[in-house]
């Protein structure tokens, strides 16, 4: 699968799969274009995985990284020894410059995310990247407002599952009154979100107490101001509480009142991976 080049988890896969050299994000001060923790691989001369600060600095640290010696900590911008290179920004930031990771770890690290466990990896100098398992999407809905979410993830590089009624084109198929059959390794985990999309808001009846009473970190639902009174009176009736009723996001998305399958499909996705990211910290 192609990955966008901001992944959380592609720097730490490359290196692991290819060797080479590690760049991490150890410090900010000031405003930064990249949270703490981002990195940078350097597999070889003009090879790179990752991104942390828009080419103002990648080439600085593949040098670093090609000359090889001990993991040291590199400031650059505001109160850096390196005064040729200026960051436009103002700021300044300090880099993990790692040219030998060790293989074990990283790969350890790797197999833990494929196992959807949270991974972490010693940096050195007292410092330890904790990473989460990807974010994935499950999509339970018909028509062309749960295609267009499927697809627009996809486009994103998020993993996604789109389960429809029996006759929709999808990855899954599911029957009315009943939990979805989902594939090994897809019941939902805290890093998993749920969007029910469905018109006929029959299937919600089933689907949103199931999606609710797994770990999912997200689970919205679209539908109209009286379809949502209607859904939190049979959620009430089932047991959820005003807290776990808080979970559910009804009216889904950022966009109130979307009007095609593309706009629903930005707004429920933009919404997500904000609160995904909420997670990261």
């Amino acid at each position: 699968m192609t990955l966008p080049i901001d992944d959380d988890h592609a720097a730490l896969a490359a290196v692991a799969a290819h060797g080479g050299a590690l760049c991490t994000v150890v410090g900010i001060d000031g405003s930064w274009s990249r949270r703490w923790g981002a990195q940078l691989a350097v597999l070889g001369e003009k090879t790179m995985v990752g991104s942390l600060a828009d080419g103002c600095l990648e080439a600085a640290l593949m040098r670093e990284a090609m000359a090889g010696g001990r993991p040291r900590v590199l400031r650059y911008g505001a109160g850096s020894p390196f005064i040729d290179i200026r960051l436009p920004c103002g700021s300044g930031v300090e880099v993990m410059v790692d040219p030998a990771p060790d293989a074990d770890a990283l790969k350890g690290a790797v197999a833990a995310l494929e196992r959807r466990e949270v991974a972490h990896l010693s940096l050195g100098e007292g410092f330890t990247r904790r990473y989460l398992p990807r974010l994935r999407l499950l999509v339970l809905g018909s028509g062309p407002e749960a295609a267009a979410l499927a697809a627009m993830g996809r486009t994103q590089g998020i993993e996604v599952l789109l389960v429809t009624p029996h006759g929709q084109a999808g990855d899954a198929i599911m029957s009315l009154g009943r939990p979805p059959a989902l594939p090994d390794g897809w019941t939902p985990d805290p890093w998993t979100a749920v969007a029910v999309l469905f018109h006929d808001h029959e299937w919600e009846r089933t689907l949103i107490p199931w999606a609710m009473g797994t770990d999912a970190f997200y689970v919205g639902a679209q539908g109209g101001a009286k379809t949502r009174a209607n859904r939190v009176e049979l959620l009430s009736s089932l047991g959820f509480d005003e807290a776990a009723l808080a979970r559910l996001h009804s009216p889904i998305g950022l966009i109130p009142a979307t009007r095609t399958p593309s706009v629903l499909a930005l707004s429920v996705l933009a919404e997500v991976v904000g609160a995904y990211e909420g997670l990261l910290g």
